[in-house]
């Protein structure tokens, strides 16, 4: 599990996050979402060490991340799998060398174990045989698959995906999300998503986390997003006309479905 308490962040005088305190819980599907600007993205940095907060605490499990000397920090990190927002892959390395990164920089590995893992990574997201292809020479849907590969090579404890649907149509950043579900639910990983896609929110939501204006404005689930009233929610979720009347229509549905019984 990984818990932030009391957590602020300013640049300049300006108060981007204002004393966030959550949950993220093993082996649930944790989502943060919110418009651009609502202070996601900086609260991700600070999850991961990449940015300290002006105050508060992040812990993993029960180790208070901001009190951590460079070893110990490096052996959380060991822990840790990242999938970047545009899968961030080195253009020069074949999948199987993105792959092995990881492995070469934190491992003493043999070759041989080394690739029986990036075989098995790569069996994982159905890309099995494609080891010796260039990102260059494969597809979007592709390389975010190769970028989860690379993610949990490490068999992380806590995986991190920013906006893991970015650029991808409808159908495929389903199966991205599902895989990332699937992936969460075997291992029991405490995985923090960064999504502004109602998609994902709506499909793998377990633990759903609404940023506004640096503060929490909901929380709650994936079942409970529809039934909700909170004004911040529904102007986030409901921006259309037809999401709106979908919602109308759920409640209606709900509505019935009680009076009958």
């Amino acid at each position: 599990m990984i818990r932030v308490e009391n957590i602020y962040k300013s640049f300049d005088g300006n108060e981007v996050l204002k004393g966030i305190s959550h949950d993220f819980f093993p082996g649930k599907t944790n989502l943060v979402i919110g418009r651009s600007g609502s202070g996601k993205t900086v609260l991700l940095k600070i999850l991961v060490g990449l940015m300290a907060p002006t105050s508060g605490r992040v812990w993993y499990d029960k180790i208070d991340f901001s009190t951590l000397d460079k070893k110990e920090i490096r052996e959380i990190r060991m822990q840790v799998g990242m999938l970047f927002q545009g899968s961030a892959l080195f253009d020069s390395l074949t999948v199987e060398q993105n792959i092995r990164f990881p492995l070469d920089m934190f491992t003493n590995w043999t070759t041989r174990e080394k690739l029986d893992r990036v075989n098995y990574c790569l069996e994982r997201v159905n890309l099995a045989g494609v080891n010796s292809k260039f990102p260059s020479a494969t597809s979007g849907w592709m390389q975010k698959r190769v970028g989860i590969a690379r993610a949990i090579v490490l068999k992380p404890k806590y995986l991190f995906c920013d906006e893991p649907n970015s650029g991808l149509d409808p159908k495929t950043a389903l199966l991205i999300d599902e895989l990332i579900q699937d992936i969460t639910y075997e291992n029991q990983i405490t995985t923090i998503v960064n999504t502004h896609d109602m998609n994902s929110v709506m499909e793998v939501g377990d633990n759903v986390m609404l940023l506004s204006g640096g503060e929490i404005a909901w929380t709650g689930n994936k079942e409970e997003v529809i039934a909700s009233d909170n004004a911040v929610l529904q102007d986030f979720i409901f921006a259309s006309p037809f999401l709106k009347r979908l919602r109308v229509d759920a409640l209606e549905q709900q509505k019935n479905s009680r009076e009958s019984k």
